[in-house]
């Protein structure tokens, strides 16, 4: 992971008082999942040191519950590519097999992305329209497009929708949690970071209308994705391994109480701490006969030679 103003630098500067505002009802049928994830239970491994299409770190990843797919997105290859936003997105078996890729071409930095099935299509969900930021580049919108195998896009291209749910909104990102099929999207504006909450029908109706809006929470550290299930937000924050930063390493999971702002728990966690360079990088809820995994990534290898493992978390409380 690149040193960047979102991920590096503008956690703190996103950090706020934890207000929140309950905007708009939830549709019938959609009720919140039950429950939240134990931070402090024991994780479990579900993909272990497998290369993605490019040779880059992992940023973010999410699942096709449906298939059983998972697909991941890192910067692309090639000098220049962080700058302009030019994204590799890996769809992969369970095993950590490659079964296709795309190209995402000045969309962002792929901070966190999210999988909608819809008619029999996969649909994922990303941040578009990069603005470039020194080395690397930010996306200020939001995308949706059908995964198609080998194909290259830009933000303009014919399939891509482009959404902008919160006026003057800049670095938005999303995830999607498939229990509900709620939208959360984390943006910044007037110098902090938020998380709003719509149901996906709202978002690719125009609505402008949360259910909820909460402020990223303080005292937090390297900013590096999330991921929500029912009522609850979970943030992932930490940074690789170093001289500063021993094994078993600075990666904790926090939740939020999407209700209220409030923060209701923070661990750290030790999950793949034998592995080198260990970095972590993207969120995501699973979904396995009904039953939620709450999923977090992890770059490891060197340089040129990157590696992602996944690892999740089951308990409820």
């Amino acid at each position: 992971m690149s040193p960047s103003i979102t991920r590096r630098g503008l956690l703190v500067a996103g950090a706020g008082a934890a207000a929140t505002a309950l905007v708009g009802g939830e549709p019938a049928g959609a009720a919140a999942a039950a429950g939240r994830f134990d931070l402090t239970a024991p994780a479990t491994s579900l993909i272990w040191k497998k290369a993605l299409r490019d040779e880059t770190v992992l940023q973010s990843f999410a699942f096709d519950n449906a298939h059983s797919h998972l697909y991941a997105v890192q910067v692309k290859n090639g000098s220049g590519s962080a700058a302009a936003g030019h994204l590799c997105l890996t769809k992969l078996s369970l095993g950590g097999a490659v079964l296709g890729h795309m190209y995402l071409m000045g969309f962002g930095h792929g901070v966190q992305i999210g999988v909608e099935r819809s008619g029999g299509t996969t649909y994922l969900w990303t941040e578009t329209n990069a603005v470039r930021d020194g080395a690397n580049a930010w996306g200020n919108r939001l995308a949706r497009f059908a995964f198609t195998n080998g194909r290259t896009i830009t933000p303009s291209s014919s399939g891509v929708t482009r959404y902008a749910p919160v006026t003057g909104a800049t670095n938005t990102t999303c995830a999607i949690d498939p229990s509900t099929n709620r939208l959360v999207m984390r943006y910044r504006k007037n110098g902090g970071f938020r998380y709003a909450v719509y149901t996906l029908s709202a978002v690719k109706s125009g609505s402008r209308s949360p259910l909820y809006d909460v402020a990223q929470p303080s005292g937090l550290g390297v900013f590096q994705g999330y991921a929500s299930y029912g009522d609850h937000l979970y943030l992932l924050e930490g940074s690789a391994y170093g001289p500063s930063n021993p094994a078993p390493g600075n990666t904790y999971i926090t939740s939020v109480d999407l209700r209220t702002g409030r923060k209701v728990q923070r661990a750290l966690t030790q999950a793949g701490k034998s592995l080198d360079y260990r970095e972590p990088e993207g969120m995501a809820i699973q979904l396995v006969a009904g039953r939620p995994r709450l999923c977090l990534g992890l770059a490891s290898g060197a340089a040129g030679a990157r590696k992602v493992s996944v690892f999740y978390k089951t308990a409820l409380v």
